[in-house]
């Protein structure tokens, strides 16, 4: 879809084929197949500690919301990228009302310790960036995604042989200094 230096966006059509950890009662946690359940388009920016999901639903493809996650800035892997999820997100309705998704569950991880404070800073830190292109309409919050649609020709991808054998690329924390939030 795009792929250059400073975004990188891929197309997650509904029904495509992911895989979700999932631990059934006494057992350990596993992979197992899942399929997703919106269209999607996933606007990943280079360096940056978030992603932007626009996602469309219905026959009529109704834009339904811009979903921010916030992650490990992504990276490279054989067969696509490697990232890992902070827990945190924000959810931007058309109308640019926003809520935060997982902030209790965010807190809680800060709290235990499983977050180390400076770790979380950043990660609020990336909020408030995020949070204030939000509030100004800025890129991607600036409508220009809502009426983008896949090429006909495209089809569901499925998942590459052997993406379960590839080594995950390990996140170099040291590079993401923590960023104060800028000031309001």
């Amino acid at each position: 879809m795009a792929d250059g230096d400073s975004l990188v966006a891929l197309w997650i059509p509904e029904g495509a084929e992911y895989r979700a950890w999932h631990r059934p009662p006494g057992e350990p946690r596993r992979l197992v197949p899942a399929h997703w359940r919106r269209e999607t388009l996933r606007l990943m920016f280079p360096g940056a500690a978030h992603s932007v999901w626009c996602s469309w639903e219905g026959p009529g493809r109704r834009f339904r919301m811009y979903y921010v996650n916030f992650e490990e800035p992504f990276r490279r892997t054989q067969i696509g990228f490697d990232t890992n999820d902070h827990a945190l997100d924000i959810v931007v309705w058309p109308d640019f009302r926003w809520e935060w998704k997982d902030l209790g569950e965010f807190e809680a991880l800060a709290a235990s310790g499983a977050f180390t404070p400076d770790f979380a800073r950043a990660v609020r830190a990336e909020a408030g960036g995020v949070l204030a292109a939000i509030e100004q309409r800025a890129a991607p919050f600036d409508g220009s995604w809502v009426d983008w649609q896949p090429p006909a020709e495209w089809t569901v991808p499925a998942l590459p042989a052997g993406w379960d054998t590839v080594p995950p690329v390990p996140w170099d924390l040291t590079r993401w200094a923590y960023r104060p939030a800028p000031a309001r």
